[in-house]
């Protein structure tokens, strides 16, 4: 029997992030199941759409996420990220989301 998930990889990289501001790409791609670059290229698309941004701190990338902007298939438009994201982390989740 395949195995399948409720979410997307996509949502798997936003909740590592969520968890984990300083999170490497290559443990992201472990804890998500995935290879280095399929996460990177969803990270890249991730930043793209605005979800999330890239900041060097040092040698290292740091995400800040925007935890405002919407779910994007049309079933889920009226979500906010935040929402899912505050579900399906442990507390506190909002210091994944500072201010700019």
């Amino acid at each position: 029997m395949a195995a399948w998930t409720f979410l997307t990889n996509h949502a798997h990289v936003l909740l590592c992030v969520a968890r984990d501001r300083g999170v490497r790409l290559r443990d992201i791609a472990e804890a998500v199941g995935i290879t280095e670059r399929a996460t990177q290229r969803i990270v890249t698309e991730l930043a793209e759409a605005g979800y999330l941004r890239r900041e060097k701190e040092g040698r290292r990338n740091v995400y800040r996420l925007d935890p405002d902007l919407p779910l994007r298939h049309p079933l889920e438009r009226d979500h906010a990220i935040g929402e899912i994201l505050r579900v399906l982390t442990p507390s506190p989740v909002e210091a994944a989301f500072p201010a700019p």
